[in-house]
């Protein structure tokens, strides 16, 4: 049985769903009252779109309910973990954000919590047990979209691991390795790189999991333009798009899940994790 906490995020389908109402009080406080309705000896499985501390407190006090109605086994499916990109600490006077989270995760004791193309192996390290979905499935749907006939771009070093997995998924798919440098202080970006002299007009596909505000996507892009990259796409699990798709238009095409948030007449085409999962 299935408890989506955001009505319009359903990630499993062919499940019965259960009901509830849920607001928040004017001092700020989530709520929850769950139908008791159901089978509470089923396994119930949790899925929710964590962007706010609020819609953790959500999540914590439905599993509190869930428990005080006497829910023994409870799944949890959270796509897109909060904070993962905060997995180090850069410099003095930083938290170390994504303990924080899988801590209070931790706490509610779930049989098994569920993510989507993770950051790092920091968060399923971090996080009790876990289950890692791949992007596996996104990027070969997004090949069925635009042709097989590209190469996959890892844009720095820290996606090289996932990117050459993908590779081995799609039967060898070819990868051209980039890099770039990164200012800790304030974030700044710089030094592009590809590490191919020259691409011969072959179309590319840069891959990654999250694009937040795109300067790494748009810094990339020039310099694959410089190597004679053709056509130009964009593939992330999680799309953010801070700055909107404006600063993306050097891409053909941009490609993204529901995971954080839906897109309605943007210039996005959006794989729904319910056709992935």
């Amino acid at each position: 049985m299935i408890l989506n906490l955001d009505p319009k995020f359903a990630p499993f389908q062919n499940q019965e769903e259960i009901k509830f109402q849920s607001f928040t009080f004017s001092g700020g406080e989530p709520h929850i009252k769950i139908n008791p309705d159901f089978d509470r000896n089923q396994k119930i499985t949790i899925t929710h779109r964590l962007n706010s501390f609020n819609d953790l407190g959500l999540l914590c006090i439905t599993v509190d309910a869930l428990r005080r109605m006497d829910v023994k086994i409870i799944d949890l499916f959270i796509p897109y973990f909060p904070a993962a990109r905060q997995d180090r600490v850069m410099i003095p006077g930083e938290p170390l954000s994504v303990k924080v989270y899988a801590d209070i995760i931790n706490a509610l004791q779930l049989n098994k919590v569920f993510v989507f193309d993770a950051h790092s192996e920091v968060t399923p390290a971090l996080l009790s047990n876990s289950t890692v979905i791949p992007n596996y499935t996104f990027i070969k749907e997004v090949l069925n979209r635009i042709g097989e006939n590209v190469k996959l771009i890892s844009p720095d070093g820290g996606a090289l691991k996932k990117i050459y997995k993908v590779s081995e998924f799609l039967g060898g798919a070819e990868v051209v390795e980039c890099s770039k440098s990164r200012d800790v202080k304030t974030g700044r970006l710089s030094g592009f790189k590809v590490y191919e002299d020259d691409l011969q007009g072959i179309d590319c596909l840069i891959v990654d999991d999250i694009c937040d505000g795109g300067g790494t996507f748009v810094g990339l892009a020039e310099e694959l333009k410089n190597k004679n990259a053709g056509k130009l796409y964009l593939a992330v699990s999680h799309g953010i798009f801070n700055k909107g798709f404006e600063v993306l238009n050097c891409f053909d095409a941009i490609f993204t899940t529901n995971s954080v948030k839906d897109f309605e007449g943007e210039s996005v085409q959006v794989i729904k994790l319910d056709q992935l999962i």
